[in-house]
């Protein structure tokens, strides 16, 4: 695998434009680089905004439309000193049924899927729980296990979530969205308007749309470090992770800031959509991702949406 170079401009110097039009926005919420309160009520600017950036994605008419998608496109993935390639595909069959498939090429492990059908979980291949050891703590009860599917379900309707209001800043009735304006955020190169996303489970993000554009240029909102992808329920412990079953060392790491960066909008079928997404976690990048190729209303794969495949 490539090892990162400390001059890497893909991941550091071509967003940098980008993570400075946003930096003020993301900082506390006090002092004068602070959101400007908004005059009106929250909920009518939030509307405001959210019908803004739709319009200029192409129009409310033409999102209502998609009904299914399909997008390729590659990540690179940091891993310690190294980057790791992951070509992936997603298939969503809008409202309630989204996968994302990943392949490894530089890895000796086979593709993995993770998603949801309405409320199941998908994960292809399946969990396997670990072997008992002599003397190890027991494996994981069925009990557990299904605790554990249910918050990678949870994971996975996030994500979903999340990847929805960048693409089409949209809410769909598997995981409702409420929106609140919060006001403007002043940066060097313009405005962006923030909204307040909340969610089931005490989801809670910040959305930032340019306010010249109307485009979502960055999403916000604080969790624990995610991990690798590939890896779900039963499958192996990254690194000095406890064993299953057993108490997680020295508790769970706190939340940190978490940063989804939208650029590089292009046309496809008559939507502006964005080919380029970073990931920043605690203010490192962790990913980026290109979108190569948005199929909209093109056929999928049912097996796809299927834990049983």
């Amino acid at each position: 695998m490539p090892a990162v170079a400390k001059g890497d401009s893909s991941m550091k110097q071509a967003w940098l434009a980008l993570s400075c039009a946003v930096i003020v926005a993301g900082s506390p919420t006090s002092g004068q680089n602070a959101p400007t309160p908004a005059p009106a009520p929250a909920a009518d600017n939030a509307a405001r905004v959210i019908a803004d950036a739709r319009a200029a994605m192409g129009g409310d008419a033409k999102l209502t439309a998609v009904k299914t998608l399909v997008v390729t496109g590659r990540t690179r993935q940091v891993r310690g000193d190294n980057l790791v390639p992951i070509e992936f595909e997603i298939q969503a069959e809008l409202p309630d049924k989204f996968a994302r498939r990943d392949e490894f090429p530089a890895q000796d492990q086979g593709p993995t899927v993770v998603g949801f059908n309405g409320d199941r979980f998908v994960q292809i291949p399946p969990p396997q729980p670990p072997p008992a050891r002599p003397g190890g703590p027991p494996p994981p009860t069925p009990q557990q296990l299904e605790a554990q599917a249910r918050v990678q379900l949870g994971n996975a309707k996030q994500d979903f979530a999340r990847l929805m209001l960048g693409l089409f800043a949209a809410s769909y009735p598997s995981y409702p969205l409420t929106f609140a304006y919060v006001g403007q955020a002043e940066a060097p190169q313009g405005r962006a308007d923030v909204v307040d996303v909340k969610g089931p489970a005490e989801f809670a993000a910040r959305l930032f749309v340019d306010a010249k554009t109307h485009l979502p240029i960055m999403l916000s909102w604080q969790a624990r470090q995610p991990p690798p992808r590939g890896r779900g329920p039963g499958g192996p412990p990254p690194a000095g992770a406890p064993a299953a079953g057993g108490p997680p060392a020295g508790g769970p790491p706190p939340p940190v800031e978490n940063r989804l960066y939208f650029a590089e909008y292009r046309s496809f079928d008559g939507l502006q959509l964005p080919t380029r997404v970073r990931r920043a976690v605690a203010g490192d990048t962790t990913e980026e991702t290109t979108f190569d190729r948005f199929r909209i209303n093109a056929r999928v794969d049912p097996r796809r949406f299927d834990p049983a495949s």
